[in-house]
């Protein structure tokens, strides 16, 4: 190759970056170096390790900045990954929240629906059946009222309305006593109807709480499952970039992979966070 055709392409190497006839342009300067030490010129042969010099600087340069760009772009492919993992893992389990408590509170509600239908159904009932229906008379009041009935029947009207008025009294003041004690009785057979129906909610309400907490429990374990991978991936692949470096560091420009070998060696881990 004439080293001027090696100097102009070595040139716009340095303008442009360009690889394509890089171990050419290398190779060429190389042998022109060795062929100019033969001849004994060797201030040619030291111009031209200079430039060769200057070239693989400029590699070793580039392909340290491709290495650290390569490494960044994995690295943030495994947090993009990590954030986009997050966010479905967020949207999935809302929407689990918020169908559970959905469906809890239809429970709730047809359980108070069917509650104050059968309170309204079990109160008519107790109104209508609790004994006694009717009040007991006692047997002073029933002795009155014979003694009201038979003056009435001897004409003794004015004595026969004292008696009547005694056993008003007599019958007003046990009516009052029956209603009393009565509705006592029903208001305790409904507390008692209230209190089943009230151990029934608290059970549901039991179960709601309890199967919410285990859903609570199932997405802690599932986020720090999701959190222990994505800290394993991310240690595992600065891990492998460390490697890297440092064996690259340890090779020989002639032996170290070129860029293209570098990014297919490393393509297996840029997308391990996604496959894990």
């Amino acid at each position: 190759m004439d080293p001027d055709a090696t100097a102009n392409e070595t040139h716009e190497f340095e303008l442009h970056g360009d690889e394509h006839d890089l171990d050419t342009i290398v190779e060429a300067l190389d042998q022109k170096r060795i062929a100019y030490e033969k001849e004994g010129k060797y201030e040619e042969a030291e111009a031209t390790k200079q430039k060769l010099e200057q070239i693989q600087d400029q590699i070793e340069h580039k392909h340290r900045e491709d290495m650290k760009s390569r490494q960044l772009s994995e690295r943030l492919g495994v947090e993009e990954a990590h954030m986009k993992e997050l966010q479905e893992f967020n949207l999935h389990w809302d929407g689990k929240v918020a169908e559970f408590e959905t469906h809890a509170a239809g429970l709730q509600s047809q359980l108070q629906q069917r509650h104050a239908a059968e309170f309204n159904d079990a109160r008519e009932k107790f109104h209508l059946e609790t004994e006694p229906r009717t009040p007991r008379w006692s047997r002073e009041l029933l002795n009155n009222r014979k003694i009201q009935d038979t003056l009435a029947k001897m004409k003794k009207y004015a004595e026969a309305a004292q008696t009547k008025k005694h056993a008003d009294a007599i019958e007003a003041r046990e009516t009052e006593a029956w209603r009393q004690k009565r509705d006592a009785k029903i208001r305790g057979l409904e507390e008692q109807f209230l209190h089943k129906q009230a151990l029934e909610m608290r059970g549901l309400t039991k179960r709601i709480v309890s199967g919410r907490e285990e859903q609570k429990q199932a997405r802690k374990l599932e986020l720090e499952r999701l959190l222990r991978r994505y800290h394993n991936v991310k240690s595992q692949l600065e891990s492998q970039q460390k490697i890297a470096a440092w064996r690259y560091e340890r090779q020989t420009p002639r032996t170290r992979p070129s860029s293209a070998m570098s990014q297919s060696m490393s393509i297996s881990s840029r997308h391990s966070y996604v496959r894990g």
